[in-house]
């Protein structure tokens, strides 16, 4: 099985114990497998190594560090292949390096530190299209262009079949001119992004040995950018591609991990977990309008956010019983976390830690656990450079080129780490008290039928015979649970850690919990001796 635990290397957590954002009360082994919890670094925007205002790998390796010390165990980099765009999703060379965020032995080196560190690092693989600018869209174009009134020949230029060309779609969108020519090209997403023909067995052939080389030099996986729109229209013909993708990625290394982007909901989702692919995001859950922040604003309790969860992991397992959820809140196309609750610091706090009681591997865009702003719906706002410190600059980049000034409202890494009330202290602790816990991540969930108040949800996770019990409050207030009326009878329940979003705490007394407000706990399940 994909998710087959190794249990040879083991991470151990160390309990801790943080007044006002949250505690654990055991201390246990992580299994080293496929569940992680992963961290999204647009990298241009993260670190800056040499001082020349842009983000690069290095500055990504002298911050592990701080990586390693959130406690999260993967990175997914956004595209590090040469590009002529900020953001590199339009390769010009798939197997380099773009000289702005350094050299292949930059990437080597942050590969070998990061594995030191048991943290595995997945690259963002764009073949949906490549740049304009790409040798083989280049040759191609300036072979039809000579070409007259001649039919195209792969013999005379293997690369005209490595894009989708056609005559007589001038009037078709997403279809552009090759200069002067009779000839078009489709571009889904703008005619800067010619997209690929993934029928060509050449382009397939193509891809595979792209894969093998980043495998080959030690990358973990990879996150499969926009493949819903490899044949835009045609779930059937995506499924088939992902499912040759995954199967020869997996042929190579076994133990590869890939998720991919379907921006769809949840009946479509479960129709691409038939590919066979580890993970799919959970576009459901993410975003102002997704189930994480509604449960967080109190627009659906949070036995209504539980229940979907279920729902959605017995649809899921249908389809693909070894799949792995990955759940996020927002990402580099999205606004983030603090626009989303407009600033407010509980809410941004409580729906962090609802991500992590959800089943799977969570991904978290980088100054999400700052609270960092973005404004308004520009894709270069919601990538500002990361806010290391309000004094030094050093290591700050440039923000992209047409980026609003925007003042971030939340302090800087360098003073929330300071602060054990702070944002930044909340993700960490919510993210050990997941690590901790290992059935969160892989467990089968289910709902008891108990009374509970309309603020409380409760969710039972089981994996490997243990049983665990998360209870959740998204009112502003304190709420009593009874939990003889609200949790299955026969069984003794004790507390194996929490989050608070401030300085009071849980109490649990006599089979009576007290949850403050925006709280969430863990209890053990065991039987009456």
């Amino acid at each position: 099985m994909k998710k087959r635990l190794s249990l040879i290397l083991c991470v151990v957590l160390l309990c801790q114990l943080l007044s006002g954002c949250g505690k654990t009360t055991e201390t246990v082994r992580e299994p080293d497998d496929a569940y992680r919890c992963y961290y999204e670094i647009f990298v241009g925007s993260f670190c800056d190594s040499d001082g020349d205002k842009c983000g690069d790998l290095s500055g990504i390796t002298e911050k592990l560090d701080y990586i390693e010390d959130m406690g999260f165990t993967g990175i997914w980099l956004t595209p590090i292949m040469p590009s002529p765009t900020y953001h590199k999703y339009d390769a010009t060379d798939y197997y380099g390096i773009d000289p702005s965020f350094g050299t292949m032995e930059d990437f080597e080196t942050l590969l070998k530190e990061c594995h030191k560190r048991n943290i595995r690092l997945i690259m963002d693989l764009v073949f949906n299209h490549t740049s304009s600018s790409h040798p083989w869209f280049l040759e191609a174009c300036d072979y039809l262009e000579q070409l007259g009134e001649k039919e195209p020949d792969e013999n005379e230029c293997k690369y005209v079949n490595y894009y989708n060309f056609a005559k007589d779609q001038a009037q078709t969108p997403n279809w552009y001119q090759i200069g002067s020519s009779d000839w078009y090209y489709e571009g889904v997403f703008w005619d800067g992004m010619p997209d690929l023909n993934l029928n060509s067995e050449a382009v397939r052939e193509e891809l595979e040995q792209v894969a093998s080389f980043w495998l080959e030099k030690g990358a973990d996986g990879f996150r499969l950018d926009a493949a819903k729109e490899y044949f835009t229209g045609y779930a059937e013909k995506n499924i088939e591609v992902l499912n040759w993708f995954e199967t020869y990625v997996k042929s190579v290394k076994p133990e590869a991990y890939l998720v991919a982007e379907v921006w769809e909901g949840q009946g479509v989702l479960q129709e691409y977990y038939k590919s066979g692919i580890d993970s799919l995001f959970n576009f459901p859950a993410s975003q102002q309008d997704g189930a994480i922040i509604k449960t967080a604003k109190a627009r659906v309790t949070p036995q209504q956010f539980f229940s979907w969860m279920v729902k959605q992991q017995t649809a899921d397992r249908l389809a693909n019983p070894d799949y792995i959820d990955a759940p996020f809140i927002s990402n580099h196309d999205t606004t983030r976390i603090s626009a989303q609750c407009v600033n407010n610091e509980e809410q941004m706090k409580f729906a962090a830690g609802l991500m992590m009681m959800m089943p799977g591997s969570p991904f978290v865009y980088y100054g999400e656990e700052l609270g960092m702003k973005s404004s308004g719906t520009k894709d270069e706002n919601k990538r500002l450079p990361m806010y290391w410190s309000a004094q030094d600059l050093s290591k700050t980049p440039d923000a992209p080129q047409t980026a609003d000034a925007v003042e971030q409202k939340f302090p800087s890494a360098e003073e929330q780490e300071k602060d054990s009330g702070s944002i930044l202290q909340y993700y960490k602790n919510a993210i050990e008290l997941r690590r901790s816990n290992p059935e969160i991540a892989r467990g089968s969930i289910s709902v008891p039928d108990g009374e509970l108040p309309e603020d409380i949800g409760v969710l039972l996770t089981e994996w490997e015979g243990k049983v665990s019990v998360i209870l959740c409050n998204n009112a502003t207030e304190s709420v009593e649970i009874d939990l003889q009326q609200a949790l299955p009878e026969g069984y003794n329940y004790t507390l194996k850690g929490s989050l608070n979003v401030g300085d009071q705490q849980e109490k649990l007394e006599n089979n009576k919990l007290e949850l403050p407000a925006y709280g969430i706990v863990i209890l053990k399940q065991s039987g009456v001796d």
